[in-house]
């Protein structure tokens, strides 16, 4: 399907959020800055909020966010539809004392972050990116521009390189910054730099490296998007999106549409910023509190609420088609996915299922179904989690990608809108 002017800019918007945000820290902040320019109002979780009811808020905590809009007309048992995606993405994270070296080389120290895709990381520009804790107390986010290489061996030096290359996770993915003796280096000074503060000040940091080259449309009829860590800001960027659109008029109906973007699902979830973590469940106990609810409102509510679980899904692989379910075959450009396992590794049932269908009706999108080889077992993402922690019925979708998990994953131009268009039908439907 030929993308429409409207999803090519969607697509445009969507490499210039990838851009802002090449780590989860980054991300969360970029959901914050554009809601708060939507009229959203940034709160502090130490501090007392104000009034719920008629207004637009988001909180950062970490690498995620939360934000939400109170209709007016809200009540104590009023229902939320909470879009839930994440901000962090497979690949590396600086160890302590990252500046190494050998033979003439600077080279970083980095430990492999949730399962990358690690031979696609290899020659590419990348960029450092992350939270600098300094001295005084202050938190500070860093990105550098392209810094750092993960060179390939030459194949005059492994012949057998292409009958399948397989890299030693401690000596082989090691990139390369600079050269020189790494006792006259400090690889953090460039991240200090790059944040417009001291390195000598820094007390501890979060950094992880990034793919540098910007997003692209391409392909015939501009059917295909490429990009570093669509997995899971395609997702993000979606909801963000949608929430958005709100802003333009008065937040009225019955629900309170709430859009999570949590830390750390690459690794489990577990943390405070997680999805298996409190972050949700705080904020829910606070708006509700707002609004007056005791504990048997509150649960009323959660009785009437949903979770979409948005995070991307495999599209059949032209090259690899024994692969996946030999019916069941999701395609990029034809639709986001509604994500299904017998196995509860997707929370969605028949009742999710349903309400889907007519969520993408409403929206005017078509959907697809997924589904893994019984010999090829998916993975899972926050749907489980979530629907675990809080009892709200969940539903699993996203889009179909290819490459997931690379330094650089494919999607479709249409299901990226339509993503964004479902969304909106969700929070407001």
């Amino acid at each position: 399907m030929t993308p429409t002017p409207a999803a090519l800019s969607h697509a445009e918007d969507l490499a210039d959020f990838v851009a802002a945000s090449p780590s989860s820290y980054h991300a969360a902040e970029e959901v914050a800055r554009r809601l708060e320019a939507a009229g959203f109002v940034r709160l502090d979780e130490t501090a007392e909020w104000p009034t719920q009811v008629g207004g637009r808020f988001v909180v950062v905590r970490d690498g995620a966010a939360i934000a939400w809009a109170v209709p007016a007309d809200a009540t104590a048992t009023t229902g939320t539809r909470i879009f839930g995606a994440h901000t962090d993405s497979p690949g590396f994270k600086l160890k302590p004392q990252p500046t190494t070296g050998h033979k003439g080389w600077l080279q970083a120290g980095v430990e492999i972050y949730g399962g990358p895709l690690l031979n696609s990381w290899l020659d590419r520009e990348l960029r450092l990116a992350g939270r600098l804790a300094m001295a005084d107390g202050s938190v500070v986010l860093a990105a550098t521009d392209a810094l750092l290489r993960l060179p390939q061996l030459a194949i005059h030096l492994d012949r057998g390189a292409n009958n399948g290359l397989s890299l030693d996770k401690q000596f082989e993915t090691q990139p390369v910054w600079g050269l020189g003796d790494p006792s006259d280096a400090d690889l953090l000074a460039e991240l200090a730099d790059a944040a417009g503060v001291n390195a000598a000040d820094i007390r501890g940091f979060d950094a992880v490296v990034a793919d540098a080259a910007p997003g692209a449309v391409f392909g015939k009829d501009s059917a295909f998007f490429a990009s570093g860590r669509l997995d899971d800001l395609a997702s993000v960027h979606a909801g963000v999106v949608a929430l958005a659109e709100l802003a333009a008029t008065p937040i009225t109906g019955d629900v309170i549409p709430v859009l999570a973007a949590f830390d750390h699902e690459e690794l489990g979830s577990a943390s405070r910023s997680g999805a298996a973590g409190p972050f949700l469940e705080d904020i829910l106990e606070r708006i509700y509190a707002g609004l007056g609810a005791d504990i048997s409102e509150k649960h009323r509510a959660y009785a009437a609420s949903w979770c979409l679980s948005s995070d991307v899904g495999h599209s059949v692989h032209p090259n690899y088609a024994a692969k996946h379910d030999p019916v069941v075959q999701p395609l990029l450009g034809s639709g986001p996915i509604l994500k299904i396992n017998a196995n509860q590794r997707y929370a969605t049932d028949a009742v999710g299922a349903a309400a889907w269908a007519e969520w993408c009706e409403s929206a005017g999108v078509a959907s697809q179904e997924f589904v893994s080889n019984n010999s090829v077992p998916c993975g899972s993402t926050i749907g489980p989690i979530t629907a675990t922690r809080l009892g709200i019925r969940t539903v699993d979708v996203g889009i179909p990608i290819l490459s997931m998990h690379s330094a650089r994953e494919l999607a479709g131009v249409t299901d990226l809108h339509d993503l964004a268009r479902v969304a909106e039908a969700f929070f407001t439907r």
